[in-house]
């Protein structure tokens, strides 16, 4: 195992989906894609709601959970994930916290509060991995859910765990510091990551079991957060006036250990240890989304979503549930499929996961949000068989995002991003409910139901289809990778953490007030407006053009302009529009472009028929200036036919 409000969706990015002789979809294809936005809607309620209702101890499918707990399920028989896993708690806190800084739902303080309060309090539970004393206790992947030990057999030790959890406390951290909280920050949150991150520093480079609890040896994606987490959390520790030389002197060893699970095709999820697979794992992938710097380059280094090295082993491990799964029976590469585990698993006798199948969407739309602030896409051979499943005519060279090349493979992309999505929405059943797996022959939900990783994979890879991201973790300045690389460790000083004693009155984000709060060192007034997210003003923006424009079968829009991206004027270099979402009540046109902030031009639509013949809409030319809001990268454009 591993394990009511409405989640906010904002900044859509509209994917230009491709159509034959981008004609008039067939009414089938139209229902589909209307059917996608409206079940991305309702299943955001849904899934969020269910997060809630799983965490203790007012969840009203975790009760007898302790206070700030997340149960893995409520499912206490075949199987029982009644439990709380490290893991599970510090991804669903960390998307928890997400959402808390970039929506303002002030609901969300009380949950982080008690969720780090609640992980004070496991750290200083023995277990059968250790204790606290000198931090072996903090490789225990899971306890009872009323904070007791659990002392049955199990795959322990698991050291993903703390660089997870230290992850989800940084995020917070950051923000009180950046909200004025700093007191609050250094002596709350920073004893626990503390602890954290000295059980990465000195227990990094000894094996363990993976995240799926079964493989004994080295994990990519428990490297791949160690790196994160110590890389962050030196960051974090200037913040908050202390400082993590232990984190400095290790992140690079770590960096340099991670190269070794590349095999030159793919990413070999597990090694020193053998077990008879082939490494293809959806490990890696989950480990690449983890590791997502919305600031970063498509760096080979740390594997960012966008590299050359991901999306080629986004096509391997893909590809290997092609022939394994009967659901999956006949779709062909460069089209989404169910995705699991790794091919070779048994559990449940070996089927697709939900969270699986989103990691997949998440990371394309990851690679998407960092090629539009990068301003280009560049393909080499390691990558090219990934481009050419999606884009037959790709090929090795770099595109600007002034190029009709980079808009048709980003809208590639969105495509197949989507049809992941849309595997999940056909085999989830009506009700929103999102177990932990579905069946390989027909689809039907399996194993624990209401996973809660499931429902956080969901809103998290909605949020980066919006282009909603989280903050910077420091990948740019921690991607040298040494000369040689080394197995030290750094014996850590553990302690307990005991202030739990959180301000009465933290203001929540996106508001604006005056206030007094008392912590328990200092008492301070301050006034609060718009939080920082801690995200950088992007330097390109997918501008969506949304054209209502009735049409006829065979006829196309096009859109023409002032600038080299929609064809200096000149109609065959003009960017088709797509169809994919029109019916008859909302003709509906539209495509997605990236392009720099600060750029101006003139632009018009022209219809194309079906003997070639071109026909420019009436009036003067439209005129649009790019420009960046905050954080938001994306941006629509509505307009109607003129004639």
């Amino acid at each position: 195992m591993v394990s009511s409000k409405f989640f906010a969706l904002v900044g859509v990015i509209a994917s230009a989906l491709p159509c034959a002789a981008y004609g008039l979809p067939s009414q089938t294809n139209i229902k589909r894609q209307d059917t996608l936005e409206s079940w991305i809607a309702s299943e955001s309620a849904v899934a969020y709601t269910n997060i809630l209702e799983n965490i203790g101890s007012d969840g009203t499918d975790a009760s007898g959970a302790s206070s700030g707990i997340v149960i893995a399920s409520p499912s206490k028989s075949d199987p029982d994930y009644f439990y709380t896993w490290t893991r599970d708690a510090g991804l669903v806190f960390k998307a928890l916290v997400d959402q808390f800084i970039n929506s303002g739902d002030s609901s969300l303080l009380a949950k982080i509060e008690e969720y780090i309060s609640s992980q004070a309090y496991l750290q200083t539970v023995s277990n059968p991995s250790g204790s606290l004393s000198d931090g072996a206790g903090l490789g225990e992947p899971k306890f009872n859910a009323d904070e007791t030990a659990f002392t049955g057999s199990w795959g322990r030790p698991q050291r993903d765990g703390p660089a997870l959890r230290a992850t989800a406390m940084i995020a917070f951290g950051r923000w009180l510091i950046d909200n004025g909280y700093t007191n609050t920050a250094t002596s709350i949150v920073w004893p626990i990551v503390r602890n954290d991150l000295y059980y990465v520093a000195q227990y990094w480079n000894q094996t363990g079991y993976d995240l799926w609890e079964e493989v004994s040896g080295s994990s990519f994606f428990t490297i791949a957060a160690q790196h994160r987490a110590l890389v962050e959390g030196s960051s974090f520790a200037s913040q908050v006036g202390s400082s993590c030389s232990y984190c400095d002197s290790q992140a690079p060893e770590i960096l340099c250990f991670l190269q070794s699970f590349w095999n030159g095709n793919f990413v070999v999820s597990n090694i020193n240890t053998n077990n008879g697979r082939t490494g293809k794992d959806a490990n890696s992938i989950l480990a690449s989304i983890h590791t997502f710097d919305p600031t970063a380059d498509c760096d080979d280094t740390t594997f960012q979503p966008c590299s050359h090295r991901a999306l080629a082993n986004h096509k391997a491990v893909t590809d290997s549930f092609r022939s394994v799964y009967s659901i999956n029976s006949g779709i062909a590469e460069g089209n989404a499929v169910a995705v699991g585990r790794y091919a070779e698993d048994v559990y449940y006798n070996g089927n697709p996961w939900y969270l699986c199948t989103l990691a997949a969407a998440e990371q394309l739309y990851d690679a998407i949000y960092q090629w539009a602030q990068i301003g280009s896409i560049t393909i080499t051979s390691v990558d090219l068989a990934f481009w050419q499943d999606i884009y037959s005519s790709a090929a090795v060279g770099t595109y600007t995002s002034g190029s009709s090349t980079f808009s048709d493979l980003t809208s590639a992309v969105a495509a197949y991003a989507d049809g992941y999505l849309s595997i999940v929405e056909k085999y989830t059943p009506s009700s929103g409910a999102l177990a932990e797996q579905f069946s390989k022959t027909d689809g039907t939900p399996l194993s624990a139901y209401d996973l809660t990783w499931s429902f956080a994979a969901f809103l998290t890879a909605i949020a980066r289809r919006n282009a909603v991201v989280p903050a910077s973790w420091g990948e740019q300045g921690a991607d040298d990778i040494p000369s040689v690389c080394g197995s030290s460790s750094a014996v850590g000083t553990y302690s307990t953490a005991t202030n739990t004693a959180w301000p009465t009155t933290i203001v929540p984000p996106n508001t604006a007030t005056t206030t007094t709060r008392t912590t328990a060192t200092s008492t301070m007034t301050r006034v609060t407006t718009t939080t920082s997210t801690g995200c950088a003003t992007p330097t390109a923006i997918a501008v969506t053009f949304d054209l209502t424009a009735t049409t006829v079968y065979g006829q196309n829009i096009f859109l023409a302009g002032s600038i080299a991206a929609l064809g200096l004027w000149d109609t065959d270099d003009a960017v088709p529009l797509s169809a994919s979402r029109y019916t008859s009540s909302n003709p509906l046109w539209y495509v997605t472009v990236s392009l720099p902030v600060g750029t101006s031009f003139e632009y018009k639509y022209i219809r194309e028929e079906t003997d070639g013949s071109v026909t420019w809409e009436t009036g003067d030319n439209r005129a649009y200036a790019v420009t960046a809001s905050g954080c938001s990268a994306v941006a629509t454009v509505s307009d109607a036919w003129r004639s």
